[in-house]
């Protein structure tokens, strides 16, 4: 359908919609609800209450008692889910404790569950976190295996699916692991848990302070060998194609503000559920700035989150969810 054409000036008068809040938000394009918002939480072993994180003001460690508490708020805001990441103890060459029945994960999703049944659990399938050289797989001669990595991240998956799980979320951007993952869930009786993929993830300067977050610098190197060069679109597209080809139910773009191009390629080209992360380094500089007076942190915060969905995000995954989702029921009246 082709757009109107607009008759010329004084008749057409495109200010008249935007004088009164009620008309603006009559003819917005672009929604945003509490519901189409995950907040990332990172969750510690062992830990007796909440770390504060230096580079991410606002955001913890949690213990598992302070996560049960964060995940009925975030149920009672509206959020759409939580996207668990775990700390663990003690760490190895191979990431053992990523699948152990009793890992800090698989306790998380088991106290989510129970604070809040009518939220979203979502896992992060990766091995970084529990890796003692930080990588996501398993190596051989300092480069990580791809192949020999599959069978790890597919028992992760199905142990957090077993936790309770309502959806998993393979990271690690090794190829064929939605594929993997995929048909250890089906063979396991998870047949009805879907995968979210991290379908284009970038080998961004934007996941420093998750880092520190998380404890997962790696000890050598980088991921450049296995996350995407920040350069491309296509290749991006050639993932997507892959992971929904494989089984992924939704794909993601991470980050996000430097890449909304590629959201917006993704879903044109797919018209698949695709989700967007806002990682820790976006989320920082909008603290940073704020703390000094630069900029209006509540509208920055908003305004970004609404160009992700003009691009074509359906859900968001943020730091910032919970304070969005607050406003956002504020505005309401809720």
């Amino acid at each position: 359908m082709t757009p109107a054409t607009p008759a010329r000036f004084p008749k057409t008068r495109l200010r008249r919609l935007r004088q009164a809040p009620a008309l603006r938000r009559l003819v917005e394009e672009s929604s945003l609800t509490p519901a189409q918002l995950v907040l990332p939480v990172f969750v510690k072993e062992g830990l007796k209450k909440p770390e504060q994180i230096p580079s991410m003001p606002g955001v913890v460690r949690h213990s598992l008692k302070s996560l049960a508490v964060e995940a009925a708020r975030a149920q009672q805001l509206g959020l759409g889910g939580l996207l668990v990441f775990g700390l663990p103890r003690a760490k190895d060459a191979a990431g053992r404790g990523a699948d152990a029945a009793d890992g800090i994960v698989q306790q998380a999703i088991r106290a989510i569950k129970q604070a809040a049944p009518g939220l979203a659990v979502m896992s992060d399938v990766c091995l970084c976190e529990y890796t003692d050289h930080g990588h996501c797989g398993i190596l051989k001669n300092r480069l990580v295996d791809n192949d020999a990595t599959l069978a790890r991240l597919a028992a992760v998956a199905v142990s957090h699916a077993r936790a309770g799980a309502d959806l998993v979320a393979p990271s690690a951007m090794m190829d064929g692991q939605v594929r993997a993952i995929r048909r250890a869930l089906d063979a396991a009786g998870f047949a009805e848990t879907p995968i979210m993929a991290y379908a284009a993830k970038y080998a961004s300067a934007f996941y420093g302070p998750f880092r520190e977050a998380a404890c997962s610098a790696p000890a050598f190197g980088d991921r450049r060998g296995y996350q995407m060069n920040p350069a491309n679109v296509e290749e991006a597209l050639r993932e997507v194609a892959l992971d929904i080809e494989e089984g992924a139910d939704l794909v993601m773009v991470k980050p996000t503000l430097a890449y909304l191009d590629v959201v917006r390629a993704v879903k044109e080209r797919f018209h698949w559920p695709t989700a967007c992360y806002q990682v820790s380094g976006e989320y920082a500089m909008v603290k940073a700035a704020a703390a000094r007076g630069w900029l209006d942190e509540a509208r920055a915060t908003r305004e970004l989150a609404l160009a992700a969905r003009r691009a074509g995000a359906d859900l968001l995954i943020t730091y910032a969810a919970a304070a969005l989702a607050a406003a956002l029921r504020n505005e309401r009246g809720d």
